[in-house]
């Protein structure tokens, strides 16, 4: 094994440094107390308390923008230890779990350099982008002079902290002051691409699914937290303690919870007080905060989790999981939360058992990110748009329509000030969801939290007899919600499988569109009822439709992968898709999408993470792309869902409202073409002629 010259190599590293008259601070000294602070409260690159030293620290100026940007260079002397990647050609820095992989930290200059610049990056306020540079050398027996090599990635708050490289160096010469501007041109053009966005979230996607799984299985085995609604609520609570408001209330710290056993100061207590402190804090009104505190305040106040066992309560271990795996990413900015929240509160609602009574269902089926952002499409949504959701769930669909809304408004509104009131309206004003089932209800008020406000309007009532499609909270309260776009996914086993809470949201409804992903059959007649534990046909599930064509257009009804729901639910599902105020002319052309075929690739494996068990097999991108401008009558890039294919059928319906399925428009040709039977002789031979030269049987001459 080759002798590390590591020393010599960073003395190498210096003389560059005061050659291109670039100021550095050593090991063992600070830059400011800030980026200390960062350096010393992550964990070391070993994975212990002891802080972080990198080899060699810079503060560069830049000079257009004069922001400044922290550079940390980590030194190695061995061959091949610049850089470790993953298979997917990314920092080897975590695994699959989203744990650290410390040996490739330690081992390698530049997953060492991006171990430090992530901490900085993510725990300073005053620095959000750092340049990790990984620098190494070894000797070779032709050469007097040892061969250098260095990688330069940029680590930076906006592209969630995905390291990203900057360019191919061969010294340190492009921090010069001369270059500076030079380098500064390279970091404005350094962002994610949209594949890179998506692969970042689902990693994201799959690191809490991981955490929160083990979690689980610890609250439940190691912590007896035995009740799965008591699980939910205590994470739901110990992430709304941990987050704090930036420059006016501290997230809780591990360190608060003291395992005491007073009224007033055991965990549950201390965690309760920091919850109202955080709500009244977040401006939500007093009826909401109330109701959120009361909802905590059994289990909290519960002895079994407050007390102290070997030192630490049931709380407190939970906690420790949860500020250390999970607060993390609550730190990557608003537009990540955007992203993978729902998955967050997915995880988190797989928790509640199927049925906890027999009187009491559990329709909880949440839609998949990637659906509620099509819908959310397909309803045109933009930065005016007043959105409601019926039965909210986790407020999937009102977090899809928000970030479209955000997107849209940074898009076309220049003025900063304007945007940011635009954005703060969005959120306080803009979106409403109505969610019957307290504990999902909390999943949605903290998912609305987690991005930043919008929690006012998510109400806890049952939307069919307690709500009357008003504002009930804050400045608007008793005024109509001007709604314009209505997004659903019903409890299937309501009165037409669900189009009861479409007809009652549609007639509060007076423009905009509507879409809704129900079961399929609710649209051609099917509905039904429950009495007594049966389930019959509900005669009455027809006129849920056809009252609702009397007001509103069928635009499309999209045919869904019969596996969309694996694991949760395995009933045909179809999109449809309204105009709302406009009653339906027998003469309109409805565009009907078999869309079974979606591109990925759905498994069940319980132990697997979604990145196992959601692929992309067949260029999703492209199809969901594809989709939207069918429905929306643009022109289309790709042919996967044609009029000549079959899974694209532009027909009229009856006003009955019984014949919206796509497969009662499909066309069936029951006469074969001479393609068909070409196709069909080619592939008898080519089955034939393979089992001949397998030797299975003996060849048959076809005259």
């Amino acid at each position: 094994m080759a002798k590390s010259i590591e020393e010599k190599i960073e003395d190498i590293a210096k003389q560059q440094l005061d050659r291109f008259g670039v100021k550095y601070h050593i090991k063992t000294d600070n830059i400011n107390e800030e980026i200390n602070h960062a350096l010393t409260t992550e964990k070391s690159k070993s994975g212990g308390e002891g802080g972080n030293y990198p080899d060699i620290k810079c503060l560069i100026q830049l000079p257009q923008s004069l922001s400044y940007i922290p550079v940390m260079i980590e030194v190695k002397g061995t061959f091949g230890d610049l850089i470790k990647l993953n298979d997917d050609g990314q920092i080897a820095n975590q695994d699959e779990k989203g744990k650290p992989i410390y040996k490739n930290i330690k081992k390698y200059a530049v997953n060492g350099a991006v171990h430090y610049s992530y901490a900085v990056a993510r725990i300073t306020k005053s620095y959000n982008n750092v340049i990790a540079i990984g620098f190494n050398g070894y000797n070779v027996q032709s050469q007097s002079e040892p061969i250098t090599e260095m990688g330069v990635f940029y680590v930076s708050k906006a592209n969630m902290y995905r390291p990203k490289k900057i360019a191919d160096y061969t010294d340190f010469s492009f921090l010069k002051d001369d270059n500076l501007s030079a380098l500064e041109e390279k970091l404005k053009n350094i962002f994610l691409t949209d594949a890179e966005k998506e692969s970042q979230t689902r990693e994201l996607e799959d690191q809490i699914e991981n955490v929160l799984t083990d979690l689980n299985q610890d609250m439940r085995d190691k912590m007896q937290v035995s009740e799965p609604k008591d699980r939910l609520k205590l994470v739901c609570a110990l992430i709304m303690a941990g987050l704090g408001v930036e420059g006016k209330i501290q997230p809780l710290e591990i360190s608060d919870l003291k395992g005491l056993v007073t009224d007033e100061e055991h965990d549950g207590a201390i965690i309760l007080r920091k919850i109202k402190i955080f709500l009244t804090e977040k401006h939500l009104p007093k009826e909401k905060l109330d109701n959120i505190n009361s909802l905590y305040k059994g289990i909290l106040n519960d002895v079994l989790y407050y007390r102290p066992v070997n030192g630490a309560s049931t709380i407190k271990n939970a906690f420790i999981q949860i500020k250390e795996d999970i607060m993390p990413i609550f730190t990557m900015g608003e537009e990540v939360h955007i992203d993978f929240t729902g998955k967050l509160l997915n995880v988190l609602t797989s928790w509640i058992r199927e049925r906890a009574s027999d009187d009491e269902k559990n329709d909880v089926v949440l839609t998949p990110r990637y659906v509620t952002e099509l819908m959310a499409r397909l309803c045109k949504v933009n930065k005016d748009s007043y959105v409601w959701d019926w039965a909210t769930g986790s407020a999937g669909f009102l977090v899809s329509a928000m970030k479209l809304m955000i997107e849209d408004a940074n898009n076309t509104i220049t003025s900063e000030e304007e945007r940011k009131l635009k954005i703060a309206n969005i959120k306080i004003n803009q979106l409403l969801g109505v969610e019957m089932r307290q504990d999902i209800y909390i999943l949605a008020v903290l998912n609305m939290i987690l991005m930043k406000d919008g929690s006012s309007h998510i109400l806890n009532k049952n939307s069919l007899s307690e709500y009357y499609g008003k504002y009930e909270q804050g400045e608007n309260k008793d005024n109509d919600f001007p709604a314009d776009v209505f997004l659903l996914n019903p409890p299937y086993s309501a009165e037409g499988k669900g189009m009861v809470f479409v007809e009652k949201a549609l007639n509060y409804m007076h423009k905009g569109r509507a879409c809704v992903i129900i079961q399929e059959n609710a649209g051609s007649g099917q509905g039904i009822v429950e009495n007594q534990g049966k389930t019959r046909t509900n005669r009455n599930a027809q006129p849920f439709c056809r009252r609702i064509l009397m007001n509103n257009t069928l635009l499309a009804s999209i045919r869904m992968p019969i596996d969309l729901f694996i694991g949760k639910s395995s009933v045909q599902t179809a999109i449809y898709l309204f105009e709302v105020g406009v009653p339906h002319n027998q003469d309109n052309l409805v565009t009907f999408v078999d869309f079974s075929n979606d591109g990925y690739q759905r498994m069940n494996r319980k132990k697997s993470s979604s990145k196992v068990n959601l692929r992309d097999a067949d260029h999703v991108k492209e199809r969901y792309a594809e989709l939207v401008d069918i429905v929306l009558n643009r022109k289309t890039k790709t042919g996967y869902y044609t009029i000549t294919n079959g899974l694209l059928v532009k027909d009229t319906i009856t006003l009955n409202g019984n014949d919206w399925t796509y497969n009662q428009h499909r066309e069936i040709d029951t006469i074969p073409t001479e393609a068909d039977f070409r196709k069909t002789v080619s592939e008898y031979l080519s089955w034939k002629i393979g089992s001949l030269i397998k030797g299975e049987e003996e060849f048959v001459d076809f005259q």
